[in-house]
């Protein structure tokens, strides 16, 4: 394969993930936001944002961060939100089973729903394509935009007064993530369990609330899909 098919295959990837970024902008622009409410700088957002890279448990770690809660708590929290993530690796990782250790490592960064769904669509679609250099131009995009995002909403919000409260962006932007994810029996038990307990536990010490919801949601979620099985 020469170097203008290889080329043409990273331009696929970014010529696929653009009419993504329509929802993937204002996420970011949220999430930039909602770290000032919660007190972060500008470094600590932006390091957040780079080290984590995983738009519904970064929002979930800047407002546990903002309520004070235990560092603990914080990765666990993220760490459960991002459970996904592991299927998705499952299901990418033979097509690039060929590549040296550490380019997985480096593409693995950049895993994410939009990236993966892309990918895997494309590689069904299209048996020529170069496997790393498409995913490489749909996830490096995405990665990018959000960065870019992220540092205009911290600066926009930064900029707007107190008085207005941007907290209230946190919470539409996780309504607008799982509404559309319950599809299904399972997940709309998961969401609707999920977020019932996390409202219930909010008392909970340590704002382990968050964690407990989210823990019984995927628990309630795994026990509808078997009971339908």
């Amino acid at each position: 394969m020469n170097g203008g098919v290889l080329d043409e295959d990273l331009i696929a990837g970014m010529r696929d993930v653009t009419p993504l970024m329509l929802g993937i902008v204002p996420f970011a622009l949220v999430a930039g936001i909602a770290a000032v409410d919660a007190g972060l700088t500008l470094a600590e957002a932006v390091g957040l944002s780079v080290i984590v890279f995983a738009g519904a448990s970064q929002l979930a770690a800047i407002d546990l961060l903002g309520s004070n809660a235990p560092l603990a708590v914080v990765i666990g929290t993220a760490v459960v939100i991002n459970l996904r993530m592991m299927m998705y690796s499952a299901s990418i990782a033979p097509y690039f089973a060929d590549y040296a250790r550490r380019t997985r490592a480096g593409l693995a960064y950049l895993l994410t729903d939009q990236a993966y769904a892309l990918s895997i669509a494309e590689y069904e679609r299209n048996d020529d394509r170069s496997r790393w250099r498409y995913y490489l131009g749909a996830a490096a995009s995405l990665w990018v935009v959000w960065q870019i995002g992220t540092v205009v909403g911290v600066v926009v919000g930064a900029g707007v007064p107190d008085a207005w409260g941007l907290t209230f962006a946190v919470p539409l932007v996780f309504l607008a993530l799982l509404v559309p994810a319950m599809k299904d029996r399972p997940t709309t038990a998961a969401g609707i369990i999920g977020g019932a307990i996390a409202v219930v536990a909010g008392g909970l010490p340590l704002n382990l609330g968050l964690l407990v919801g989210a823990l019984c949601g995927i628990a309630a979620g795994m026990a509808t899909e078997v009971t339908a099985s």
